[in-house]
């Protein structure tokens, strides 16, 4: 836990990207896919004073940025796609889309610490003085993450400037995704292994996605349940010297005391000759 903390602040106190730094905040804190964090809208943003002040700050992920195919986009269909951006340039082969999440639980609202929160309001304000600036030259899409003119941020961006972080501060080799992992493995951490919270913020299908795939960090934890019972309990008073009681001892046969009495009694030589002669067929 103390090493994903480490990576992940010097990552952000490495980052001069704008935008790339917003969006290692949103995946990390939020556990937000990549294409989630670039469709992300701000009329979908609350972080309001009030928000705040209320631990109310929050994102609601209900779409995501989707670069697809003619093809893809057919059989997608209108139900599924939200917006449809204009290209940069003529005819090309593939369009920036935002569709629906694939799942229903893809839908959801994840609320943010208030340091995000505010680290979005300020980058809220910076978007706005570029708009001024810019004029009829910047395209608002409302869009959170984007480039400086406002157009759409590809998922090809985002993976090229964390790469060219890890490489200017030295960071571990691993995708811009791993940045969610990481989150729910902070999470899972955090609120000692409820699945059932870390789906809600994760938007995974169904809760055993996590079981499976992070069933190391709940064994881990089961492990230290057993380090803390034996503290509270074999240790406390100490028992680490009780034994297991002894399992009681059949007495020993004594023959000599069997064949007098075999000789002494026909009738008890003859029952236990028959015994004998069950137990040979």
């Amino acid at each position: 836990m103390n090493a994903i903390r480490s990576d992940i602040r010097k990552a952000l106190d490495s980052c001069k990207d704008a935008k790339l730094f917003v969006a290692m905040n949103l995946a990390f804190a939020c556990s937000l896919r990549v294409g989630e964090i670039l469709g992300l809208t701000w009329n979908n943003v609350s972080i309001s004073d009030e928000d705040i002040a209320k631990d109310n700050a929050s994102v609601y992920v209900d779409k995501e940025l989707f670069r697809a195919s003619k093809d893809v986009m057919d059989t997608l269909g209108n139900r599924d796609i939200r917006f449809v951006f204009p290209p940069v340039m003529s005819n090309p082969k593939t369009r920036l889309i935002l569709k629906t999440p694939k799942t229903a639980t893809s839908v959801r609202r994840v609320w943010l610490p208030k340091t995000l929160a505010y680290i979005l309001r300020e980058w809220r304000d910076t978007q706005q003085k570029q708009k001024e600036f810019l004029g009829d030259e910047y395209f608002d899409y409302d869009l959170v993450v984007a480039h400086y003119n406002g157009r759409p941020c590809d998922c090809k961006n985002i993976e090229k400037s964390f790469n060219r972080l890890k490489e200017d501060a030295g960071l571990p080799n691993v995708v811009f995704h791993s940045l969610r992992h990481s989150s729910t493995t902070y999470k899972l951490k955090l609120n000692h292994g409820d699945i059932k919270a870390t789906q809600g913020d994760t938007g995974h299908a169904q809760a055993d996605m996590i079981t499976r795939v992070y069933a190391h960090i709940l064994d881990e934890d089961r492990k230290v349940n057993a380090q803390k019972f034996e503290s509270a309990f074999y240790a406390n008073p100490d028992l680490r010297t009780v034994k297991a009681p002894a399992e009681p001892q059949q007495p020993a046969l004594d023959l000599s005391a069997l064949a007098a009495q075999l000789q002494q009694s026909s009738e008890f030589f003859q029952a236990f000759a028959g015994l004998i002669s069950k137990q040979s067929c």
